[in-house]
């Protein structure tokens, strides 16, 4: 059964690293499409291997990815 989650990609030196917050499952890549096809494959391999019970205790229904304005450092 398909399922779309949500994947949060960042620089991480010299590499992506790649984040799904509804399950708190990560992976990394050399490149951002790399580091998306390695969090889809770690999902992937998850959603096989855990127990419903896994599944529905670790899953986050309602993520929200939004932006801040925030004010930093001294005026």
């Amino acid at each position: 059964m398909p399922r779309q989650l949500t994947a949060i990609i960042e620089r991480e030196g010299d590499g992506y690293v790649a984040l799904c917050p509804e399950l708190d499952i990560a992976s990394q890549g050399d490149t951002v499409s790399e580091a998306r096809d390695n969090l889809k494959e770690a999902l992937e391999l998850f959603f096989e291997t855990a127990s419903a019970t896994e599944i529905e205790d670790r899953l986050h229904t309602e993520i929200y990815v939004t932006q801040v304005e925030v004010t930093a450092g001294q005026a």
